[in-house]
């Protein structure tokens, strides 16, 4: 299985709320993730979890280390240089759906994909796709407003994989959700990373869905360690 994403010596620091200290959030990460590897990231709020999926996601830069997606290190690359790797390589889930209100679940998974280049037919012909697999072909039409949480971020899922990426990151991906919802919203989620060899880091509170997946890491003082 080929290297999705890798992280070597990755450092970053904050400047604390008073005096000239900075707060040490993540120091010397390093994680290598594969294609068609589901793996956790667990440790306590306020850790630094969020930090690191941004610094993998290429949303915020490292202070040091190398971000390498792909094969290729963007730890320090321009910002045109990273908006087209997120958008080649990478897929995002958050807690909240984020998804348009204005448009339907369809036209959600539609819109990314004619971003990256594809005709309005092709990209409504994947988002149908998307949606069956996420058990939502009946709901295409209707607007975020009438779907349930659950159903809303399993659009979220589909839109995440939309155009193919080979990175999938999620923060909190049923932090809003009851139990038995988050389990199969996750379980879909699984699912379809597992079926398109996805490489996917799953930041999460749930330490029951942590333990479904291929590996569970712990972020704690600033280091990975193995649960």
């Amino acid at each position: 299985m080929s290297e999705a994403l890798a992280l070597r010596g990755v450092h970053r620091a904050f400047p604390e709320a008073a005096g000239s200290r900075r707060l040490e959030v993540l120091r010397g990460v390093d994680l290598m993730i594969k294609a068609g590897e589901i793996v956790a990231l667990v440790g306590p709020s306020g850790a630094g979890k969020s930090t690191l999926l941004h610094i993998a996601g290429l949303l915020e830069k490292p202070d040091s280390g190398q971000v390498v997606l792909d094969g290729h290190d963007y730890s320090q690359a321009g910002e045109a240089a990273r908006t087209q790797a997120r958008r080649a390589y990478l897929g995002f889930v958050y807690q909240f759906h984020h998804l348009l209100p204005e448009f339907s679940a369809l036209e959600n998974i539609v819109l990314p994909q004619m971003i990256a280049g594809l005709s309005r037919r092709q990209a409504g012909a994947r988002a149908l796709d998307l949606l069956r697999m996420v058990g939502l072909e009946a709901r295409a039409n209707h607007r975020p407003a009438k779907l349930s949480g659950g159903e809303q971020q399993r659009v979220a899922i589909a839109r995440a994989i939309a155009n193919v990426p080979r990175l999938l990151l999620a923060d909190e991906p049923t932090g809003n959700l009851d139990p038995g919802t988050a389990g199969h919203v996750f379980e879909q989620l699984r699912g379809i990373a597992k079926a398109a060899g996805l490489a996917a880091l799953v930041a999460t509170h749930n330490l029951d869905l942590a333990g479904q997946m291929d590996r569970v890491l712990t972020l704690r003082d600033g280091h990975l360690e193995v649960l």
